[in-house]
Order: structure tokens, then C-alpha cells, then sequence
């Protein structure tokens, strides 16, 4: 066969079918995280009213905390972190891992009842390899779905669309996060 049909790909990939989806917006966000001095944002003491919203902290109790994540990929997307810096969960003792377990349940709860999302993604990137983006200390996300959320505008804008504003989430799930801390506590 001859012509522009019988050209073979110049790349292993391109010849099995794979294409690449570019976001050079990711590279600011990833160098900020690389050259980073402040200490890791999951440890800090007693905190007043104006720094847990400056840090976007809806929960922080003695094993355990809840903020919203500051580079979301949805509305409500949390983080969920043991209060002891460590790297992964294996790491803890049951009894973190039992009320990190409690934690992670009353955040589901409180989602599920404000903002009605049809599905969950719940996970952890443990390590710096596998996308941690704060690898020295474990915590899970917890990312709200809904039907037809697909997020297209990174793919096609380099752009992600959040629909509401972080201080009017933390605005809006604060106080529900308030009543977690006499069950937890």
C-alpha cells in the first residue's frame, strides 16, 4: 500500500491509539507545591473562627479533620486527614483508623444532605508518585458527583468549572460540620 495510508506512526503510542490531553495549568499549581516552606497544612493546634475559614476548616477534632480542598475538582470536594502527621494509613493506630473511618461517614452524611450529589469519588493518593500532592501526610478526598458533572472544560478550555465560590462553601457546611463535634470529639 502506498499514500498517507500507509505511513506507519513515528510512535509507539500514537500507533496503539493514545493521544494526550495537555493542562499546562496543572505546572504552576505543581511548582508552588514543590517549592512550598509553610509546614504541611493538615498539622496546627487549636485554632480560632477566623483561621479555620482562612484554612477552610469545617471540622478538626483530637484524631481527625475535615477541610475543603483549595484546588478542587467539584463543589464539596473535602479532605479528611488523621491529626497525627503520618504517611499512610497503615501507619495509624486501629483507633485512628477507626475514628478517621467515623469521620470520613459523617462527612458522606453531611454532603449527602446539602448538596444531594447522585455519587461519591473516595480516595487517597499515597506518595508523591501516585499524585500526592502533600505526600508526608495521608488523607483521603471525598469528591461529590453528579449526573452529567463530566467537567469537560479542562479537556476542551483548560479550564475547571466549580460552581460555587470556596467561602460560600465553607460558609454553607460549616455549620453542619458544627454538630460533628460532640459526637466525635
Amino acid at each position: 500500500m502506498t499514500g498517507p495510508r500507509a505511513r506507519r506512526p513515528s510512535r509507539p503510542e500514537a500507533a496503539a491509539g493514545l493521544r494526550r490531553l495537555w493542562a499546562p495549568w496543572r505546572a504552576r499549581y505543581v511548582r508552588k507545591l514543590a517549592g512550598r516552606s509553610e509546614g504541611c497544612i493538615f498539622c496546627f493546634g487549636a485554632l480560632g473562627a477566623a483561621a479555620r475559614r482562612r484554612r477552610l476548616v469545617l471540622y478538626a477534632g483530637p484524631a481527625g479533620l475535615v477541610m475543603l480542598n483549595r484546588y478542587p475538582y467539584n463543589n464539596g470536594h473535602l479532605l479528611i486527614a488523621p491529626r497525627r502527621h503520618t504517611a499512610s494509613p497503615e501507619l495509624l493506630t486501629p483507633a485512628e483508623r477507626g475514628m478517621l473511618g467515623e469521620i470520613m461517614t459523617a462527612s458522606l452524611e453531611v454532603l449527602r444532605r446539602a448538596l444531594k450529589p447522585a455519587a461519591f469519588n473516595l480516595g487517597a493518593n499515597l506518595g508523591r508518585t501516585a499524585g500526592a500532592g502533600i505526600a508526608d501526610h495521608f488523607h483521603w478526598h471525598i469528591v461529590p458527583r453528579w449526573d452529567g458533572d463530566t467537567n469537560f472544560m479542562t479537556i476542551t478550555a483548560s479550564t475547571r468549572v466549580v460552581s460555587e465560590d470556596l467561602a460560600a462553601s465553607f460558609e454553607w457546611l460549616a455549620p453542619l460540620f458544627k454538630a460533628l463535634d460532640g459526637p466525635l470529639s
